[in-house]
């Protein structure tokens, strides 16, 4: 398919605000943390509002390819939250009242809480034990100054590539091949 110059410039700068977003990723207080807590949770539970959500279930079943046991918060089949578990949230302004009240009621079960956010002083920010910290305007930033893209596009884009790298460092850390996590893939498509 042949991209016209009018999409081809818009690709290119979409794509420069991405990189310059991932090159700012942080994770407090560390990155080996956030693994071992995803790794150590006895069960994984991913919870986003809107598009953020949606990002967050491409990551869900990443992980699940892996192994590891993963629900969809929201999902009929999710069980109830405990102390053993991570619940992994993701909220550009940290302050989206469900997703508050999620992290508040996983810490109160025990949980541990990893909350993707732009916002670390945010009640989400405040509520969990660690943090991926994304540089990306909130989606009520209309200025076009930190980014040209619509209503938290740059932080969603940023939270599916969280995922991804979540999911890449992990399977790297498992030694296992891609044909060992192939018979996990959803075979009723």
């Amino acid at each position: 398919m042949l991209v016209t110059s009018s999409l081809q410039s818009s690709l290119t700068e979409i794509a420069a605000e991405v990189s310059a977003s991932a090159a700012g990723v942080r994770c407090e207080p560390s990155d080996a943390q956030v693994l071992e807590a995803l790794t150590a949770a006895d069960r994984i539970f991913a919870l986003g509002a809107g598009r953020s959500g949606l990002a967050l279930q491409m990551t869900a079943m990443r992980l699940m390819h892996l192994g590891l046991t993963v629900s969809v918060v929201g999902e009929v089949t999710a069980p109830a939250i405990g102390p053993k578990d991570v619940l992994l949230v993701a909220s550009g302004s940290g302050t989206t009242a469900g997703i508050v009240r999620a992290a508040e009621n996983a810490k109160r079960a025990g949980a541990r809480v990893i909350a993707i956010t732009t916002a670390p002083e945010s009640p989400l920010g405040q509520l969990a034990d660690e943090r991926i910290l994304v540089q990306a305007p909130q989606k009520q930033d209309h200025s076009a100054v930190a980014s040209v893209q619509y209503a938290g596009s740059l932080f969603e884009q940023t939270v599916m590539l969280i995922g991804d790298v979540l999911f890449h460092e992990l399977w790297a850390r498992s030694g296992a091949s891609a044909e060992e996590l192939w018979p996990r893939h959803a075979n009723l498509e």
